[in-house]
């Protein structure tokens, strides 16, 4: 019964298994009708789709096509209307015209659309160089006087976080350029407009210095050359800033110099032509600051220019466009640099040393500025580079020819009675020498390496700064040698000893007093360690032999020869005439010389009160001792004759000696 059920139960199995079999291969079998009937259509649609793809891609190439006819008409109006107003849109239309060139020129050369768009391209590109012109022209302006001057002051005065900055063109504008500036060198392959960019430039970069210096000629009659307000303003919030130097003055060592030549001169004033006329002053310190101002002006602006030029000249034409650019401006400068230079020559021919002067604080500017000078240049034509240096050379050897032609006139300055102080004060070449050598103060480093400029060894290139103010030492110490060769020449003239005495004391006691009160003390020293004690021994020299002519009038009361006598005894006719004559004498003497000695002139008053009081020490005691031995002998029945001052006297009278008003 068991196995009878089980293999019932296998036989139910294996049906169910041979149904599922046969379910199976009956659903392939529809599968693979299936795909026979659907891969035929599937394929069907993918040629159609193909087919469509292919129709619109010509359609699309034909409407591409028949769209480079068509942009000769939709973009000639644009085109001859011009870009100005709406750049974009007008570069865009360029573009298209620039398209259809290039289609018709590769695909169908002969069609006459292309000689249309061609024209229409030229036409499009003529208008854009126009556009760039004129918003070059219009937006360019010179840069204003005062702004420069802001520009030129800031690196002194103000921090660099207040920086003053130029916009040569407004920023909408700039961008303007930019673009087309951009468009021209990509598509319209012509430099022309690099030469237009330029030459506006230049133009204004010439009318911008141009305009500074006019800005100082206006100004110079005035308190000073204005800056703007913001500045004025930043100028008191920062008082401990020390105020700026202008650079072109020469007059500080020179006014200090006339107000005490004048104080020794006791108000007199010579017509050498050493020194200028106060009206001539005045223009050459106008002229000297105006010129040093457009050099730092120059530099400023040409930076300026060529951080405007990089941004709208492509890289490779950068240099030589700035290097056109600043041309004129450059030469400009030069040509009066050059000016000034034979001017200064000029002004040697005929001794007129202090018109010389003006070369040296624009030397000194010039070498300052060099190293910022050949920065801007860098890059720029080697005939450009050297400019500068070629100006500097020619004023360093100037200015080495004037000081030489200025020493060599100190010393052969001939010797002219008419022209020498009569009362013996301190003649004319000595304030002169002097004032020269005064100015030279604010000049130390420019007029030793004028002289250094002009040596050969090997010590002039070796110690620059050592050596140069070694030379300009040496310099000084041979104008003062030259100087005190012509005073002894020169105090020969006087007939009196004792004039040519006060006239060489007050003379090397200027030169001492000037060389204490300025550093030319210390430059002298450089080289001649003993200087000044050498003027004091002069000076002191000088006195005494001033003193030697008392002697004539002290002689006459001295005790040598005079009589013997014992008291209550009676003189002898004989000595009481010998007491006679040297009281007489003594009063002749000591008037005669009173009245000449009081118009001599010692503008010193530590010398002359030092003077006068050592001579009416010595005359006195002398006067003294001979009053008290002679003033009560019976020498003559008429005593107030002969004795006719008291010692008090005496000492008044030569008190008033070098002092016309007493």
């Amino acid at each position: 019964m068991i196995p009878t059920e089980e293999a019932s139960a296998r036989r139910r199995e294996i049906e169910e298994k041979l149904k599922q079999v046969s379910i199976l291969s009956s659903f392939e079998s529809r599968l693979m009708k299936l795909e026979n009937s659907i891969i035929p259509v599937h394929k069907q649609t993918e040629n159609l789709q193909r087919l469509q793809e292919n129709v619109e891609k010509t359609l699309s190439c034909l409407d591409h096509v028949i769209s480079y006819y068509h942009v000769a008409k939709d973009t000639e109006k644009i085109i001859k209307e011009g870009p100005t107003g709406r750049l974009e849109e007008y570069l865009s239309c360029m573009a298209k015209i620039q398209k259809a060139v290039e289609y018709f020129q590769d695909n169908n050369p002969d069609s006459p659309e292309l000689n249309r768009v061609k024209l229409l391209f030229e036409k499009g590109k003529e208008s854009l160089e126009s556009e760039f012109r004129s918003l070059m022209t219009r937006h360019s302006k010179p840069v204003p006087p005062i702004l420069i001057l802001d520009l030129i002051t800031l690196d002194d005065e103000i921090e660099a976080q207040e920086d003053v900055t130029l916009e040569h063109l407004p920023e909408s504008v700039l961008q303007d350029i930019v673009r087309i500036s951009g468009w021209l060198v990509e598509y319209g392959r012509n430099q022309d407009f690099m030469n237009v960019y330029y030459q506006i430039r230049s133009s204004q970069l010439d009318r911008s210095i141009k305009g500074l210096k006019e800005h100082f000629r206006k100004n110079s009659s005035s308190s000073g050359v204005p800056y703007s307000p913001a500045i004025q303003n930043k100028r008191k919030d920062t008082p401990t800033k020390k105020p700026i130097k202008r650079p072109g003055t020469i007059r500080k060592a020179q006014n200090l110099l006339k107000q005490y030549s004048q104080q020794c001169l006791d108000g007199k004033k010579g017509a050498s032509n050493l020194i200028p006329m106060e009206g001539r002053d005045d223009m050459l310190d106008m002229e000297i600051d105006a010129y040093i101002h457009c050099v730092s002006a120059f530099i400023k602006l040409a930076q300026s220019e060529y951080q405007l030029l990089t941004e709208i000249i492509p890289e490779h034409h950068q240099k030589k466009t700035f290097d056109s650019l600043i041309q004129e401006s450059l030469d400009n400068l030069m040509i009066e640099g050059d000016n000034i230079v034979s001017a200064a020559r000029k002004a040697i021919i005929r001794h007129d040393y202090s018109a010389v002067l003006t070369i040296f604080p624009i030397l000194r500017h010039l070498k300052q500025t060099k190293p910022e000078f050949d920065q801007v240049l860098q890059g720029t034509a080697a005939s450009t580079k050297n400019k500068l240096p070629n100006l500097i050379t020619s004023m360093e050897t100037t200015g080495a020819k004037a000081l030489e032609d200025f020493a060599d006139n100190i010393k052969n300055n001939p010797d002219k009675e008419y022209n020498m102080p009569k009362d013996g004060t301190v003649h004319e070449l000595t304030s002169n020498a002097i004032l020269f050598l005064q100015q030279l103060l604010d000049f130390q480093e420019t007029a030793g390496a004028m002289l250094a400029s002009q040596e050969t060894s090997s010590s002039a290139s070796s110690y620059s700064s050592e050596f140069s103010r070694r030379l300009l030492s040496t310099y000084i110490c041979k104008v003062l040698g030259n100087l005190q060769l012509n005073l002894l020449s020169k105090s020969k003239v006087y007939e009196d000893p004792a004039l040519s005495a006060i006239f060489l004391h007050n003379n090397y006691n200027y030169i001492l007093k000037s060389l204490e009160k300025s550093e030319l003390i210390q430059l002298v020293a450089v080289t001649q360690k003993t200087a000044e004690r050498s003027y004091r021994e002069h000076i002191e020299q000088q006195i005494l032999t001033y003193q030697r002519s008392w002697l004539k009038v002290t002689d006459y009361i001295m005790d040598r020869n005079l009589p013997v006598f014992q008291p209550g005894v009676k003189l002898k006719d004989k000595e009481r005439q010998v007491i006679k004559e040297r009281f007489k004498g003594f009063n002749d003497g000591l008037e005669e010389l009173c009245k000449i000695q009081k118009a001599w002139a010692i503008p010193d008053t530590e010398q002359r009160d030092k003077i006068r009081q050592a001579q009416k020490t010595i005359v006195q005691e002398t006067y003294a001792a001979f009053l008290n031995r002679y003033g009560n002998v019976p020498f003559t029945k008429n005593p107030e004759k002969y004795i006719k001052y008291r010692v008090e006297q005496v000492g008044e009278m030569i008190e008033k000696l070098f002092d016309t008003s007493a």
